[in-house]
């Protein structure tokens, strides 16, 4: 009889989370048994949170706000991908010891493959210098990408997380500049500045044009989706990146991969 594995994702706020409602669609899809909910930590309790998660036999953890550099502070164990991005929303444990991942950046790689639009060799611009352009310049680097541009009000920001990041790049070329030096054609732009979450406008220039646009975030209102729609050009939101990244921790944890494609 195949034992049923538990599952949660930390957070807080968590109430709005489509975590549980995927990976029960993968376990569906899959054949494996198990449990998943959602956990409300308190600020400042997140490592007791986890560890009474995981004293109670729990198998694994996804981390989302504001917990992510707390998780990635509490490993024992960290993947090459956690360790660029300094945070993790993976978690589980193995001989007594806390591992984490980060499938932020795969989630957005997977995305885009399943699109079907082009990585290899492609030219890429990212919109923000955040924690979410950290956590996934190396996974698109390893996916192929030629040049990735990261734009930023503040270039300052942008040129230091490319000094961070630029020794763990091989073959790809990272750029900094300005919001206000956009110009240039690109194969794919991706919004990961939180313009779509605060409602504000992102004006992008005449003289920037590309063939794919990119917004992390879903189920919000996008004047950079809008932008794609008026020069018409195709576009995805971020629920692909959302399924794509939970796939990943599903892989992780139970070593098979559910087709993104069959939830989308």
């Amino acid at each position: 009889m195949q034992t049923t594995k538990h599952f949660a994702v930390i957070g807080n706020p968590i109430a709005h989370s489509r975590s549980p409602e995927l990976h029960q669609a993968f376990a569906q899809k899959t054949g494996i048994t198990l449990v998943y909910n959602k956990r409300l930590a308190q600020i400042g309790q997140f490592e007791s949170s986890i560890d009474e998660f995981f004293k109670n036999h729990g198998t694994g953890l996804n981390v989302t706000v504001p917990f992510k550099e707390d998780a990635f502070k509490a490993c024992d164990v960290l993947t090459e991908r956690a360790k660029i991005a300094k945070a993790v929303n993976t978690l589980w444990q193995k001989e007594g010891k806390l591992y984490g991942d980060n499938t932020d950046g795969q989630g957005l790689v997977n995305a885009i493959n399943a699109l079907e639009w082009p990585l290899s060799q492609s030219r890429i611009l990212i919109l923000g210098a955040g924690g979410a352009t950290r956590g996934v310049i190396f996974p698109l680097a390893e996916a192929g990408a030629h040049e990735i541009v990261i734009a930023n009000r503040t270039l300052s920001r942008a040129t230091q997380l490319i000094q961070d990041l630029s020794p763990h790049i091989q073959n790809t070329s990272l750029n900094a500049v300005g919001l206000d030096q956009l110009t240039g054609h690109f194969d794919i732009v991706i919004n990961a500045t939180s313009a779509s979450l605060s409602g504000d406008t992102l004006l992008l220039p005449e003289s920037l044009t590309f063939n794919y646009a990119y917004e992390m975030a879903y189920g919000k209102p996008s004047h950079f989706l809008d932008e794609a729609k008026k020069r018409n050009i195709p576009y995805a939101d971020g629920f692909g990146m959302l399924v794509g990244q939970a796939i990943e921790s599903f892989y992780i944890w139970n070593g098979t991969r559910p087709n993104l494609k069959d939830f989308l």
